[in-house]
């Protein structure tokens, strides 16, 4: 499983795919935020469930508890519909922004057929996505092979007992702590991001890293077939504390930090003060 944002006209909507199933799943709530504007999706969804419920509409049946991210940043068990799911959800709220949803739904389906057929596709949307924001034609490459060294690792993990999304992130954190004395938490911190994705926000240096580092805990867990959680953990502290010496040396030579408070979120413009003549 594979946790996403995806986005609807400035609207936030978790989702997960399911890679057994190859198919997109979607946060009934976040879906009904954008469609009915409610103060309270939730309280909305729970009504309409148990109307849906009593009518035998299939789209109760269909609904998934899977885990997603919560308000309070742990991951919780969310009432989910795949793309079909969603358009019958739809169909059922009266919404003026039916009709937009439908057809984003639609193409976030047909985007993902793609991808599977032609995996370059998605290489080069996110290409053109970092084009878009400014990011360098180096740091792009950069950020692109780093995934590719993450995704390697994490299949890693899939095929030797680490399965939880949990345990995804206590591994990720236990080699990002390693190599650059910080948790992930703290260095989104340090850089002031909040849902923002942090490899999204490092510098070339931290993502090289942060590369160096999955590369050397993949390259160890695999020399020892380090398999289940406890394994795993020694093995991601290893490849951490390779890419943490050389991190080290590196600001000796040059004096300068590897970790930083950079990122790349817009500028805010400074808002003039202005005096209320009547207190001069």
């Amino acid at each position: 499983m594979k946790n996403e944002l995806k986005v609807f006209e400035n609207n936030k909507i978790r989702s997960v795919y399911d890679e057994e199933k190859e198919k997109w799943y979607f946060s009934v709530v976040d879906l009904i935020a954008v469609l009915t504007d409610s103060k309270d999706p939730a309280i909305y969804w729970r009504v309409l469930k148990k109307r849906l419920k009593e009518e035998g509409n299939e789209t109760v049946t269909t609904c998934n508890g899977l885990k997603m991210m919560s308000k309070d940043g742990k991951m919780r068990k969310t009432d989910a519909l795949d793309v079909e799911g969603c358009l019958r959800l739809v169909q059922s709220v009266p919404s003026p922004k039916a009709e937009p949803v439908k057809l984003w739904l639609a193409r976030v389906g047909y985007e993902r057929m793609k991808e599977m057929s032609d995996p370059s596709t998605a290489i080069d949307r996110a290409r053109e996505t970092y084009k878009k924001l400014g990011r360098s034609e180096k740091w792009i490459q950069q950020r692109m092979m780093g995934q590719e060294t993450r995704n390697k690792l994490t299949d890693y993990w899939k095929d030797h007992e680490i399965t939880e999304s949990e345990e995804f992130a206590i591994l990720t954190n236990i080699i990002h702590q390693e190599w650059s004395g910080l948790s992930v938490k703290e260095h989104k911190n340090l850089k002031g991001l909040k849902s923002q994705n942090l490899r999204d926000h490092m510098s070339e240096a931290e993502l090289i890293f942060t590369a160096l580092a999955e590369l050397s805990t993949r390259q160890i867990a695999e020399s020892e077939n380090s398999t289940g959680m406890e394994e795993n953990k020694k093995s991601a502290k290893r490849g951490g504390k390779i890419a943490r010496e050389a991190k080290e040396k590196l600001e000796l030579e040059t004096g300068q930090k590897v970790v930083s408070d950079s990122n790349f979120l817009p500028k805010q413009r400074k808002t003039k003060q202005i005096k209320n003549k009547e207190n001069k």
